[in-house]
């Protein structure tokens, strides 16, 4: 049994609008539940590929809307907002001094670690091994330890902070 793209893409396009629809209002009025952000970015996805369907099979129907003025305009108005969505405006805010400084963080060696969670250098790399990440020594960075993965420089520094010092030598 076959199943033809016609009998499929709309209803995935239908069915991702939903979810994208629901979950973004949810998120922007603060409401988003448990799996609101997730759910979101997942059916992000499948409205790519619904849509991309979509306009496979309603080629020449969509041509003809971009010889319609108005037609044009609204989309070339979603073009140029998708345009304006990559710049950078500065003065994002905290999330964004957050952001540099997570990432400072991340690029300082461990003896610098060391004196900003007051612990020595050999209790962080102790800390550091124990989460498996092997190698590590003063001049090491969590970064270049977990390979560049911010989930795993995050666990890594939050164990860095969290766990109690023992020794404050350095």
């Amino acid at each position: 049994m076959t199943v033809s793209l016609r009998a499929w893409a709309t209803p995935l396009v239908i069915g991702a609008f939903l979810l994208m629809g629901v979950t973004g209002v949810l998120m922007f009025f603060h409401l988003n539940t448990g799996l609101a952000k997730e759910l979101h970015e997942w059916a992000g996805l499948l409205f790519v590929a619904g849509g991309l369907a979509h306009l496979w099979l309603n080629w020449r129907a969509f041509t003809t809307y971009l010889k319609r003025p108005l037609a044009s305009g609204i989309m070339g108005l979603g073009a140029l907002a998708l345009g304006v969505s990559f710049l950078s405006l500065g003065g994002g805010g905290p999330g964004e001094a957050i952001a540099g400084v997570m990432q400072s963080v991340g690029n300082a060696p461990v003896s610098v670690l060391a004196q900003l969670s007051g612990k020595s250098a050999d209790d962080v790399v102790a800390t550091l091994s124990g989460l498996g990440l092997t190698g590590a020594n003063a001049d090491s960075t969590v970064s270049a330890l977990t390979g560049g993965d911010r989930e795993g420089q995050m666990a890594a520094l939050g164990a860095v902070f969290a766990s109690p010092a023992t020794s404050q030598s350095e």
